[in-house]
């Protein structure tokens, strides 16, 4: 980026009309959000018409979701990186369940050796080996966990005496049933050989059968499928599950009908409701309506992968840190006078995803500690941190006002009451500890600063995800852009995941704040937000339970 060059004789005025064209380039007006919804839904109906678009639309050949009276004990498999997670899943058909779990770690060795080896040898010694603790019941057809479980009785009076098995697979396949897919290629340092091109569950399945496992893998999953699958299971239903942490991503549950992709195949004929696993970190890779800045371009160029995922780069939490970073970075190179730090900088700063997603949350929850929860302030379900409810009026402006305050400029920190003052010493010091700055080079207008910036980034970010949110509820016909649809549901229920939903302080009120604005009051309020619960996991298992259900 080039660096900022105010007057030579720059004022505090030029300052602060510097820091308002920022944020100018952050805000997003209802007109531009209206236009970003519709571009997604246009994405989406191509994505659902035609393969190998960015926005991939991905049928799963789930054709249902659970409800919470199911019963039943299911093994979940969740490979994804440096370990593997065995869990044992038992549903109670009250919208409960129990978990039990072992993590088992990856070698590098088993990474990069033959295929045969990593499934046979680890996945399938890992799964006999958490099946015959004390805790696990021997896996007999006399001590079927199945016998007599209405759940699987009802589909299929043959009870098969293998435990059902959901696999979570976080590497690229391309999924052909909900038990089927080829491996396309490896990723996180994985280079397995002999395995490109094969079917992932054939190859774990071979690896059961080799070891005489009487565990059956019945369906390969995705995570946010997982956690759709495990929100429907505690709420009694849920229409969409999505992903705001790391990375982000959203399944929803379409009509089959509009899979036109699937041309004449079985499953499209048979009609009914498929999931569908939307990749929507990908939209709109050309940028075309997303609403990029300098800071933005920034770390697109430098990234792993330039021009692609781009909804992901602007509101998932592995890069909102570095977003960040790259204006605190500018304001610092700023010429004739550097307008933070005195001109210092820091190998936090100067390194490359230097600034963790992490530390802006805890800026945030510095600003925000102590202050009044307004009357409407609720816990979001399975959340940590209060967030607002559906009907709160407000959320802070970004230069720490309420709306019914007399708003004063963010850099003017000498109007600042008592309060707030303290707050941004606490920033202060967050500063100098994690960006490793001396203190004496901290100022509390740096502070507001720093505050300030990541206030902007974040709340596009809670922007853009109501976009994604706001596309569904009106791409499956329970709301209308602008306002003018009212579900037939009482509720309709969203299962999300991630630490950004679940930590970061007012996301979620943001997050509805504008997706009020894009749906109307009357839809937004019946949308119930909630924590899913493990959706690798859980939901993994519970995929097992749908396979069943469908006769695999």
């Amino acid at each position: 980026m080039i660096p900022i060059t105010l007057p030579k004789t720059s004022s505090e005025d030029a300052e602060r009309t510097l820091f308002d064209t920022i944020e100018a380039q952050f805000s997003l007006s209802d007109e531009k959000l209206h236009d970003i919804v519709g571009q997604f839904l246009e994405d989406f109906r191509v994505g659902l018409s035609e393969y190998n678009h960015p926005m991939a639309m991905i049928p799963t050949f789930v054709t249902g979701v659970p409800n919470g009276s199911e019963t039943g004990t299911f093994l979940a498999l969740d490979l994804g990186g440096t370990n593997l997670r065995v869990c044992e899943v038992k549903l109670l058909g009250n919208h409960e369940f129990t978990l039990r779990q072992q993590k088992y770690k990856v070698s590098d060795a088993l990474k990069t050796g033959e295929a045969s080896v990593l499934f046979g040898n680890y996945l399938a010694d890992s799964v006999d080996a958490f099946l015959t603790t004390p805790s696990v019941s021997p896996t007999t057809a006399a001590q079927n966990p199945f016998a007599g479980s209405s759940a699987i009785d009802e589909i299929n009076p043959e009870v098969d005496p293998a435990l059902p098995l959901g696999l979570t697979f976080s590497f690229p396949v391309e999924q052909t049933a909900l038990n089927q897919g080829k491996i396309l290629t490896w990723t996180k340092g994985f280079a397995a050989k002999n395995a490109i091109g094969h079917d992932v569950v054939q190859l774990l399945q071979d690896a059961f059968n080799r070891k005489h496992l009487h565990v059956r893998c019945v369906a390969l999953v995705n995570d946010t499928v997982g956690a759709l699958l495990s929100r429907a299971y505690t709420a009694g239903g849920c229409i969409l599950g999505a992903i705001f942490g790391t990375g982000t991503n959203g399944a929803y549950v379409e009509k089959v009908e509009n899979i036109a992709k699937l041309g004449d195949a079985p499953v499209r004929k048979s009609g009914g409701e498929m999931v569908i696993n939307a990749e929507w970190g990908a939209f709109n890779n050309t940028r075309s309506v997303l609403p990029s800045t300098p800071f933005d371009n920034k770390l697109n160029r430098k990234s792993i992968n330039p021009r692609y995922q781009a909804f992901e780069k602007f509101i998932s939490g592995m890069y909102l840190g570095e977003i960040t970073r790259n204006i605190l970075l500018t304001l610092i190179d700023a010429a004739p006078k550097p307008l933070i730090f005195n001109g210092f900088s820091s190998s936090t700063l100067n390194d490359h995803y230097g600034i963790d997603t992490a530390i802006m949350s805890e800026i945030e929850a510095a600003w925000e500690a102590g202050r009044p929860q307004d009357a409407h302030v609720k816990p979001v379900e399975g959340a940590h941190d209060p967030v607002l409810d559906t009907s709160a009026p407000e959320v802070p402006h970004t230069n720490g006002t309420k709306a019914k305050e007399v708003p004063h400029h963010f850099t003017e920190v000498d109007k600042a009451s008592p309060e707030d003052v303290a707050r941004l010493e606490k920033i202060r010091g967050i500063i100098s500890q994690l960006f490793f700055i001396d203190l004496e080079h901290v100022s509390l207008r740096d502070a507001a600063i720093v505050r300030w910036a990541v206030s902007i980034v974040a709340n596009r970010a809670a922007q853009l995800s109501a976009c994604a949110v706001a596309t569904v509820l009106i791409q499956t016909g329970r709301a209308k852009l602008g306002g003018g649809i009212i579900p037939a549901e009482d509720r309709v229920i969203v299962g999300v995941d991630g630490s950004l939903i679940q930590y970061y302080p007012n996301f979620n009120a943001r997050l509805r704040a504008s997706l009020r604005m894009l749906v109307g009051e009357d839809v937004e309020s019946r949308v119930d937000i909630g924590m899913a619960k493990d959706g690798s996991g859980v939901g993994a298992a519970l995929c097992a339970l749908q396979a069943i259900k469908q006769g695999l």
